[in-house]
């Protein structure tokens, strides 16, 4: 019997993770601006992995790639916010640009844009088993996978040139340039993380305020 209901528990957990929904595979109120000037209302979905965006209006759906759009803006009811998006010119090559769509998360005249992604990993399940189970002699937990929002940052300085971030520590203080010793300083006084959303954002608000943003 314990066994029966332990199956069941696990499987009900596994369907949850397939059930999550995350904001890119749903609809959400906002409008797009095309590079045109126009600007269209309605229902938008975002992909930003291939650089796309649908918007259904009318009972009508058109897609939009970054070529064509200046900006985007909707409203995420996962979070209960805002949030906005520009195409900008990204270079994926030595001497080549093109426009990629990235959500904008603070802007000043150092700008902090991140692109999310979503991620399948294997997480090992040590503690949803009593017991180990045994293969050849060694002790191993089956894994479950899950999938998760993962995301990339990046940070617009003010001759328009695009950097991603590598998430490592002495990459980021590199970005404040002259005032990194005041936001090291900040950063260890307020133990902010170098690789949380809401810290880089407190972290670059506090360098633009340095600069007189």
């Amino acid at each position: 019997m314990k066994k029966t209901a332990f199956i069941l528990i696990f499987w009900l957990a596994s369907l949850a993770g397939f059930a999550q929904e995350f904001p890119s595979e749903m609809w959400h109120d906002g409008f797009l601006v095309l590079n045109s000037g126009d600007t269209l209302r309605g229902q938008l979905k975002y992909d930003l992995v291939n650089d796309l965006v649908q918007l259904q209006a009318n009972n009508v759906v058109k897609t939009y790639s970054a070529r064509k759009i200046r900006y985007f803006e909707i409203f995420d009811r996962t979070i209960n916010t805002y949030r906005y998006f520009y195409a900008l010119p990204f270079r994926v090559q030595a001497n080549y640009q093109v426009p990629v769509l990235f959500e904008v998360l603070y802007e000043g005249k150092l700008s902090l844009l991140c692109r999310e992604e979503i991620v399948t990993e294997s997480v090992p399940q040590y503690n949803s088993y009593p017991y180990y189970y045994y293969r050849g002699g060694m002790p191993y937990s089956p894994n479950q996978s899950r999938t998760r929002l993962n995301y990339n940052y990046y940070f617009l300085e003010q001759n328009g040139e695009i950097q991603e971030y590598n998430m490592k520590k002495n990459s980021l203080l590199g970005f404040f340039g002259r005032r990194q010793a005041e936001v090291k300083q900040y950063m260890k006084k307020h133990n902010l993380k170098h690789d949380k959303m809401k810290d880089l954002v407190r972290l670059v608000a506090f360098y633009n305020a340095l600069i007189g943003s």
